[in-house]
């Protein structure tokens, strides 16, 4: 018997939040931004209705309210959109123990054996969840988690897509190879140099030729292609170990100097910090992935002279690797800041001379509790103000796309 799986993402996940701790937003274009209160900032998350005004994650704020002038920037509430998470986790769990997180607006639901059908599953979260929390969700109904997502992505916003055995062929193989789960920018491209474009191209191109161009994860993506993906929802408390905490940034216009990267290098590990002291980690390492205007991937890794979880300590390391490692013979696109080699903060260990310290780790710890008592916006680093340049605004132009990466 095939499995019954969902996949629920919630629509516009911050923006939506935003607009229901404050029904004045509602019906209204927001922008949720770092930095909101300059015209540097770089928005982090929009609404739908500011998407069809042509606003882009990775936008400046000021590109963004060129594009749209009714443009309502608001700064993140992190802390907020945690337990809206936990919420529609807890909501899901109504249903199965099998619940399994993709990021905080994101999971796949195992319901199979349910007595209920998919759709009437799927249409009842759909209205619990907008009654309950004020925000919305599109759910993707199939028998496996790849097709189960690629059906949330379908339809949006509150909508609900199904894929069966007997419909995927005629749904799904249309579809570009981008849209397949873990089917990145760089494997579409090489995909393409041999005569792929499509999903159902990937699904019937001779096997030896996909294991030769692409090796085990053209293998598996050409399977996915084909819908065979056995991959287990996990019960819930049964997450994977976190290996490592990232956040990156495509920026919409590119970076020219290390005192740019530094700015995103600063605003990116906030978040980090924030994360790891959240989960109770600490980190012994740093890695920096660079994508350059010409869309090439490089990326470096190195060792801290002690674990840490200070944004401070963090961003330092980044912008001195990157300045030891990038010969800036390109612009850069896209910059990904992770935290690795992971270790709980209980773990012993021996502490450097020239260590962070511990008076930062102290007042890091504090400022993470007026950002849950006032909000993420309530308190940043001095580098996020002023004048810093992320990038420096620009003629008028049309902006190219960008997007966060996670």
């Amino acid at each position: 018997m095939d499995r019954t799986i969902l996949h629920s993402d919630a629509n516009a996940f911050y923006a939506s939040v935003e607009a229901a701790i404050n029904p004045e937003l509602k019906g209204r274009a927001v922008a949720v931004c770092g930095a909101a209160e300059n015209r540097h900032g770089i928005v982090l998350a929009k609404s739908e209705l500011a998407k069809r005004m042509g606003v882009k994650t990775g936008m400046a704020n000021w590109q963004a309210k060129r594009l749209c002038p009714d443009l309502v920037i608001v700064p993140p509430h992190h802390d907020i959109y945690a337990k809206f998470s936990r919420r529609l986790h807890e909501i899901y769990e109504r249903y199965t123990d099998r619940v399994e997180g993709y990021g905080l607006d994101e999971c796949w639901l195992d319901v199979t054996g349910c007595p209920m059908s998919p759709r009437a599953i799927a249409d009842e979260l759909r209205a619990v969840v907008k009654k309950e929390l004020g925000i919305t969700v599109s759910v993707g109904v199939s028998f496996n988690k790849v097709f189960a997502k690629l059906g949330s992505d379908m339809k949006k916003p509150d909508a609900v897509t199904e894929i069966t055995r007997e419909s995927f062929k005629n749904m799904v193989w249309k579809l570009p190879c981008s849209d397949l789960l873990f089917c990145g920018r760089a494997t579409t491209e090489k995909l393409k140099t041999f005569g792929i474009f499509t999903i159902g191209d990937l699904a019937k191109a001779p096997p030896a030729l996909i294991a030769k161009r692409l090796g085990k994860n053209g293998e598996m993506l050409q399977k996915y292609a084909n819908g065979l993906d056995d991959s287990p929802v996990a019960k819930v408390g049964e997450e994977e170990e976190v290996k490592s905490v990232g956040h990156g940034i495509t920026c919409v216009a590119d970076l020219t100097s290390i005192d740019e990267a530094n700015v995103v290098f600063v605003a990116l590990t906030q978040d980090i910090g924030q994360k790891l002291r959240y989960l109770n980690l600490q980190a012994r390492g740093i890695q920096v992935t660079v994508r350059d205007s010409d869309l090439h991937f490089e990326s470096w890794q190195q060792l801290l002279p002690e674990p840490t979880q200070c944004a401070a300590d963090l961003s330092k390391a980044a912008t001195a690797l990157l300045k030891t490692r990038y010969g800036w013979r390109k612009t850069i696109r896209a910059l990904t800041v992770s935290a690795i080699h992971l270790e709980s903060v209980n773990d012993p260990c021996q502490l450097s001379f020239f260590g962070s310290d511990p008076k930062l780790r102290r007042v890091e710890g504090a400022l993470d509790k007026i950002r849950e008592k006032f909000g993420d916006g309530a308190i940043k680093p001095a580098t996020l103000l002023g004048d810093n340049k992320l990038p420096e605004e620009k003629p008028a132009q049309s902006p190219p796309p960008g997007g966060i990466q996670h």
